[in-house]
């Protein structure tokens, strides 16, 4: 039974609880921080102007009509012999690549240890590793670390913004028509990525919008750099231990040299930015001239990001994401995305489509995700949107990313909901998660970043103060914590 599948996923959302506030959106496999500025060139090629990936753009239009459910995945079917890409061999991650990484450390630490004795250290574990000494000396022979990158792993900000921001500035009507012009310019690659592996064209180039507007945005640092600081680094250090010994396992089988990896400020690889670990365990050879590329290579990069998804669990032929109408009333501690029910519940409870018609009632089962409170935007969550919690642990990036694959497959803007919801800024959000620290909710770091696992308990107190129940935190909720 498909219900019966969503307890693995209300494992999957309970576990993202525990270390959603810690990540917030950066790139590839895993957000892990705000992008550098988009390049210069490409502003002048964007009329309305796009938003870089994690800076302002052009606000969605709101149409005022609402959504229907996205169109399905086309069926996922064996492909014929001369269809399999190229799977590049020697494909050694030995970092797993689904589910969560290691939490970080809290964003005040100290580095203690000097860079010269780490460096001598790790050159002789990846030598271990069977890293030849040929590459680690092509690539880490004097190299520093960049305090550059570690205030930009420092940085979040921008992802404390509120879900109609934050989507404002990055799901914008560029991104929505660039996206479906290169669907058309790759029609091939798509129907085929669709077929094998069940990915929506929709869904890759959401993906691939947000995390480099489809190359323009990629960043221009070198990556083994960015890694070598990473990984030196007290916050992130064990992560980027492995990733880095991932990049010089990609130079040692020379997909790459040092002088080619240049990225972003967080070690990503190509347009939809893949981590080292996630190049050595997924990136295919999709049109098979010899080896992936994924800075420049439009069919392997959908290869690739099609391949990524199955591998996190992507069920061909379901829906991700839909936006709803809910009801004045209903049972709103049932808004929760470790709880699913089948669509006939949500449809009992009075959840209709966004145009008021009624919701399927059958055994399909969803989440409602209120990411603004009762009073926002609604949507059905699917199990396919899981993998997004994947991708990306930041709450406000994964439902960004789906609700824009969903505009790139022809639906309508979002209904923004009531004017004037009640926000907290950084300094309140922070006062709300010592408020709850204290009493006795483990939310993580206080970083102003309301994740999964402070909305848990944001809906535990509203609870208690017999307020609706929707997750959402709101100055009502923090003043009643402040007087109790």
């Amino acid at each position: 039974m498909r219900f019966a599948s969503s307890l693995a996923a209300a494992a999957l959302l309970l576990a993202l609880a525990l270390y959603a506030p810690h990540a917030p959106a950066e790139a590839g496999a895993f957000e892990l921080g705000p992008k550098e500025d988009t390049p210069k060139a490409k502003k002048k090629k964007q009329t309305p102007p796009a938003a870089a990936p994690v800076e302002p753009g052009a606000t969605p239009a709101d149409t005022g009509q609402p959504a229907t459910a996205p169109t399905e995945a086309p069926a996922a079917a064996t492909p014929a012999a001369e269809e399999t890409p190229a799977v590049p061999q020697d494909t050694t991650s030995r970092v797993s690549t689904k589910g969560l990484p290691p939490p970080p450390a809290p964003r005040n630490c100290k580095t203690t240890w000097s860079f010269d004795s780490w460096m001598r250290d790790f050159r002789r574990e990846a030598a271990a590793q069977g890293i030849s000494q040929r590459t680690i000396s092509l690539a880490l022979d004097g190299m520093t670390p960049d305090q550059g990158v570690i205030s930009r792993d420092r940085k979040q900000g921008f992802f404390a913004q509120s879900f109609l921001d934050f989507s404002a500035k990055l799901a914008t009507p560029n991104r929505v028509t660039s996206g479906r012009a290169q669907i058309e310019k790759n029609r091939e690659a798509f129907d085929r990525a669709a077929k094998q592996y069940g990915v929506h064209p929709a869904v890759i180039t959401g993906f691939w919008a947000l995390e480099s507007d489809f190359g323009a945005g990629m960043g221009k640092l070198p990556i083994m750099r960015s890694l070598v600081t990473l990984a030196y680094d007290c916050r992130r250090g064990p992560m980027f231990r492995d990733e880095l010994k991932a990049a010089l396992e990609i130079i040692d089988r020379g997909d790459m040299t040092p002088d080619t990896m240049i990225g972003s400020w967080a070690g990503e690889i190509g347009q939809t930015q893949f981590l080292p670990t996630r190049y050595l365990e997924h990136a295919i050879d999709y049109d098979g001239d010899g080896r992936p590329n994924l800075f420049s290579n439009a069919t392997d990069i959908i290869g690739t990001t099609a391949n990524y998804m199955a591998h996190l669990g992507w069920r061909p032929n379901e829906p991700w994401i839909e936006e709803v109408s809910v009801p004045r009333e209903m049972p709103w501690d049932q808004s929760d995305l470790t709880i699913k029910h089948p669509r006939s519940k949500w449809a009992a409870w009075g959840v209709t489509h966004a145009d008021g018609s009624a919701l399927e009632t059958d055994s399909m089962p969803a989440s409602l995700l209120l990411p603004m409170g009762r009073f926002g935007p609604a949507f059905l969550a699917f199990p396919n949107f899981d993998v997004y919690l994947q991708w990306n642990q930041s709450l406000n990036y994964a439902t960004t990313a789906a609700y824009l694959a969903t505009r790139i497959d022809g639906e309508p803007a979002m209904r923004r909901g009531r004017e004037g919801i009640p926000t907290l800024s950084i300094e309140e959000a922070k006062e709300l998660q010592r408020q709850l620290t204290a009493r006795g909710f483990d939310v993580g770091e206080i970083d102003g970043l309301i994740g999964l696992k402070s909305r848990q308990a944001v809906k535990a107190m509203q609870i208690k103060f017999k307020m609706p129940a929707d997750s959402y935190p709101t100055p009502e909720l923090l003043a009643a914590l402040r007087g109790s």
